[in-house]
């Protein structure tokens, strides 16, 4: 057992976005609304000391971690994981959440499209998945044994409880991913046997009354 290791991953969603104007945003990069000061004091009371940090490209999410900072948990320098970016919506970006749904007939108002549907000049669920898998894989590597603390989307992180729990991504869509909430997940690798996942918990909200748990883009 002494060659176990795992590696202990604290998803945490980044602050809403309040200025979006009713539109789709996916890829494209608002700013986040960072008044919840309480969330990010209990924000910075839950995370770990001593973790690696990581981050979308998206500014939404470095204003988070920034605003946890700001609560009295200094962290290290975030490293930039595109990989771990929101679903890209391609032509749907910057169009009006309510007309995309009606126009396309969209089934549910929880996700923007069907987990194997693609936007025009986006991606699909699946396909955020497989990237999303490419960092975490490496970074469970790179990092095996350590706190990892990812500040991403409501989208990177449903991708990750999909890898985790081997759930199908229509499975994976339907887990509530609230702003500012954190998931925990540990990937589990015993010397000589295959690499596993245990999930310890979903949306764990940092206290009741959050700010916005609606579309994640």
């Amino acid at each position: 057992m002494s060659d176990l290791k795992i590696t202990r991953w604290w998803w945490v969603r980044h602050a809403p976005v309040t200025e979006d104007g009713g539109c789709v945003y996916g890829q494209s990069d608002p700013r986040a609304n960072c008044t919840d000061v309480e969330s990010f004091k209990a924000l910075a009371g839950i995370l770990p000391r001593d973790a690696v940090w990581v981050a979308s490209n998206l500014r939404r999410t470095h204003q988070t971690a920034e605003a946890v900072v700001a609560q009295g948990l200094k962290g290290p320098k975030i490293m930039v994981e595109h990989d771990l970016a929101e679903q890209s919506f391609g032509e749907w970006q910057g169009q009006n959440r309510k007309m995309i749904y009606q126009t396309h007939g969209l089934p549910h108002e929880f996700w923007l499209a069907p987990a194997r549907t693609r936007p025009p000049g986006g991606e699909s669920f699946v396909e955020v998945i497989e990237r999303v898998r490419r960092a975490v894989d490496r970074l469970s590597v790179e990092h095996a044994g350590r706190d990892i603390v990812a500040y991403a989307h409501g989208g990177t992180i449903r991708a990750a409880l999909q890898i985790a729990s081997a759930c199908t991504p229509e499975v994976a869509l339907s887990f509530a991913i609230d702003n500012l909430s954190l998931t925990r997940l540990d990937h589990i690798d015993p010397a000589g046997a295959q690499a596993c996942w245990r999930v310890n918990g979903v949306n764990y909200p940092p206290r009741f009354g959050r700010v916005n748990g609606g579309a994640a883009a």
